[in-house]
């Protein structure tokens, strides 16, 4: 009797990663990829791809999942829901936010995120830090530490009074990013020309949804992005700008790298598929679902993204899955009343609709490549925020993170999603595809009907350094 060479192989597959496309099976040991080739040896069990395309795990880089909140808002998903949501749509790795809170030690916003995590998690999940309280044991002792202990990201905020730093203390916390080879993300709006016209739309009793885009006007990103920009220059480092969401930005992100800067780029599903006009078109509330920062802009502005995506301007795309239920007390109407927008809480679903919205939009409508697919929602993810090899590519000695995709029409329907939010904003929209199986280091995760859960299945990653810039040759190297 012969014995199975593998625990399990992927036959038939369509194997494609960020710089290839080719027909293989995959052979799995111990949640690993061991062999790739045709006619492999037998596994224990067996998976037929029949020749559909497989790709690696998707990892959102960009996500929050019980991020602690001022009362008496929360945040609908956890480490649970959040991630079953996530491998059902084909996401096998998660990177939320540890975020510090004025006052508090950044050690201690770890240690908190720690315990509302362990045990919880279906896939494989990594930390971001928020800096938003950058104190002398801050910047000396407690941020240096924790990049050598594998948190080698950061956010820092423009915006948001609890969140936001000045140009000074930006310019501290990126220092520390030169120093000790981190990335920094940076959310990129003029917080002073945003309080300016929100008191001024206030006054004159313009508080519906709808006015939050008024609020938040592409000139606000794009000085930020600006100043981020030279903020960065001057420290000499290189910067993630995230979610950006239309032409402005992306000028002075194209105005940088033609200079030759390492600025580096993130976009989401909402600037591709919303507009301004989902936060409303009167003063009624149901626009209060499509309330994020920065705003969905115009039709005009989602081409420009889709360009970006297409040319290389993005490096990542990410959901910026921020979810808070629409008719509660905890998330769009806080206590329970219908509030002006500036009080309503930033943020929409999307962790698993992200995927499946751009294979079908993007490669599936001929819009980008499979491979620039998997480049942006994989690989670029990984080799930003220190996970690759392991994430990110479909390779020996990878993790078995793998995705097979069915190419059977259907619509987006939050009562089809598993998220524990009661909306998504893409209700509706046609997708051309969705994943018909999702492994996770070997394991079945979602088999295109049912959710297979194993809470704390999911391992925390501690995280090399970014991968994105080539490693500096040694002196006296050529």
């Amino acid at each position: 009797m012969s014995t199975a060479t593998f625990d399990l192989v992927v036959r038939n597959a369509r194997v494609a990663t960020a710089s290839d496309t080719f027909d293989a099976d995959i052979g799995i040991t111990g949640g690993r990829i061991v062999q790739l080739g045709q006619g492999l040896p037998a596994g224990r069990r067996e998976i037929d791809a029949a020749g559909a395309f497989v790709t690696p795990g998707g990892v959102d880089a960009h996500c929050h999942l019980d991020q602690p909140m001022e009362a008496p808002v929360r945040m609908a998903d956890d480490f649970d829901t959040g991630t079953r949501a996530a491998a059902c749509g084909g996401t096998t790795t998660v990177i939320p936010f540890a975020a510090q809170q004025k006052g508090q030690s950044l050690r201690a916003a770890v240690r908190d995120y720690h315990e509302r995590a362990e045990g919880r998690a279906h896939v494989d999940h990594a930390f971001h830090l928020i800096v938003s309280d950058p104190t002398e044991d801050v910047l000396k002792n407690e941020l240096p530490q924790l990049i050598a202990e594998g948190y080698t990201s950061f956010k820092i905020y423009m915006t948001y009074d609890d969140l936001k730093l000045n140009d000074g203390q930006i310019l501290d916390v990126l220092s520390v990013a030169r120093e000790h080879d981190a990335m920094a993300m940076i959310h990129a709006e003029n917080a002073d020309c945003i309080e300016w016209l929100t008191r001024r739309l206030e006054a004159s009793g313009r508080t519906a949804p709808r006015f939050h885009a008024h609020a938040r006007p592409m000139l606000v990103e794009r000085e930020a992005t600006h100043r981020a920009i030279a903020l960065s220059e001057l420290v000499d480092v290189p910067i993630m700008i995230v979610h950006v969401s239309g032409k402005e930005a992306v000028e002075q992100i194209r105005w940088a790298r033609s200079h030759g800067l390492h600025v580096f780029a993130e976009t989401c599903p909402q600037y591709l598929f919303l507009t301004a006009e989902d936060l409303g078109i009167d003063d009624s509330y149901g626009g209060a679902r499509c309330v994020c920062s920065p705003p969905p802009r115009n039709k005009d502005n989602q081409r420009v993204i889709w360009n970006g995506l297409a040319d290389g301007l993005f490096t990542i795309f990410s959901s910026d899955h921020a979810p808070f239920r629409y008719d509660a007390p905890e998330g769009k109407k806080p206590g329970g009343e219908e509030v002006a927008f500036r009080h309503i809480p930033n943020g929409i679903p999307g962790i698993e609709t992200r995927l499946p919205l751009l294979f079908s939009h993007g490669v599936l409508d001929g819009r980008i490549t499979i491979n620039r697919f998997v480049e942006l929602t994989s690989t670029n993810p990984a080799k930003a925020y220190g996970l690759h090899p392991r994430k990110g590519t479909i390779a020996i000695g990878a993790d078995a993170d793998l995705v097979v995709w069915n190419a059977t029409p259907r619509q987006v329907r939050n009562a089809d999603l598993h998220h524990a939010v009661d909306y998504t904003p893409y209700e509706g929209i046609e997708v051309k595809a969705w994943p018909a199986l999702t492994l996770a280091r070997g394991e079945v995760v979602w088999d295109g009907h049912t959710f297979h859960p194993r809470a704390g299945r999911g391992q925390f990653l501690r995280r090399g350094r970014p991968s994105l810039l080539p490693a500096p040759q040694p002196r006296g190297t050529k």
